[in-house]
């Protein structure tokens, strides 16, 4: 009898460790559940035009609500000791499909599709062709991203950090969804209808295309444990930051997702400068140079 009832407690255990392994992948279905729906509404938009402000709004929201669960997927396959190659092929096509597809097509569509006629036709349809384009090599910039992510071990930016940290090589592609998705929401989803507007947010999605295929440094913040902070601290911290994330969901998202790109922006300026600078303080006077009275005379 104790022979038997212990080998229904391990086939009881091994049945709840299986199950441990479908919880990471349920966030990750989330997350392409929210990029579906991102592109059904994006596509409502082309199909009843008197409404497209709302559906592309809820296109972006969506986008937005899918970051959570991809932060959250990868983390809690580490807390549950849970990962595998599976979990990590899914999220990765997760986030081709949601953070990529999803918002390259919300990009076309806001930025380009509801140009008004009045404008001049030569103009507007270039508009029309280069948008296109470039909403393409923002998707192809993001898949690129994922692929050297998965295939890189222990990347390291081109401007190295604080020793100990850790950083991401290139924009995420979550983070350059997030830029995309909180410009639309900030709008309420009303469509672009003027054309220097429309040349803005060509550069705003070609850069985003750009960090992310960059081998600059972005902030990862895999150093944070919120295992090791106090649960009081916790309980009055998140609940504030949710309220006010929701409240002012147009404003807070759309400076949030600006602040994390002109952060690694400001990362690659600062040690250019800074390597520029030490190179001339430690290059020898131009009197001391080998040759440099025959330099002087060329």
């Amino acid at each position: 009898m104790e022979n038997e009832a212990g080998r229904l407690r391990a086939a009881r255990h091994a049945r709840i460790h299986r199950g441990m392994f479908l919880l990471p992948s349920l966030f990750t279905v989330g997350s392409i559940a929210a990029g579906y729906f991102s592109i059904t509404e994006t596509m409502k938009a082309l199909v009843n035009t008197g409404e497209a402000a709302m559906h592309l709004d809820w296109a972006a929201i969506a986008i937005l609500f899918a970051i959570p669960f991809d932060a959250l997927d990868g983390r809690i396959a580490r807390m549950t000791n849970t990962t595998s190659d599976f979990g990590r092929e899914l999220d990765s096509l997760a986030d081709a499909f949601t953070f990529g597809v999803a918002p390259s097509l919300l990009a076309l569509i806001w930025g380009f599709h509801f140009l008004p006629e009045t404008i001049y036709a030569p103009l507007r349809q270039n508009l029309i062709h280069a948008g296109a384009f470039i909403c393409f090599v923002y998707l192809i910039g993001g898949v690129s991203r994922l692929a050297r992510f998965n295939i890189s071990k222990d990347p390291q930016p081109r401007n190295p950090g604080r020793p100990g940290r850790k950083y991401f090589v290139g924009m995420p592609i979550p983070a350059a969804a997030a830029l995309l998705a909180s410009a639309v929401h900030l709008c309420g989803g009303y469509p672009v209808r003027a054309w220097w507007v429309a040349i803005l947010w060509l550069v705003l999605v070609g850069f985003a295309g750009f960090l992310m295929v960059s081998t600059w440094r972005f902030w990862s913040g895999k150093e944070l444990n919120f295992t090791r902070s106090h649960p009081f601290q916790l309980l009055l911290v998140v609940p504030v930051v949710l309220y006010v994330t929701i409240k002012y969901s147009q404003g807070v998202l759309c400076v949030m997702a600006l602040l994390y790109m002109f952060s690694g922006v400001w990362a690659r300026a600062a040690y250019s400068w800074s390597r520029r600078r030490r190179h001339g303080v430690d290059a020898p006077p131009e009197d001391e140079t080998p040759d440099s009275g025959a330099a002087k005379f060329l």
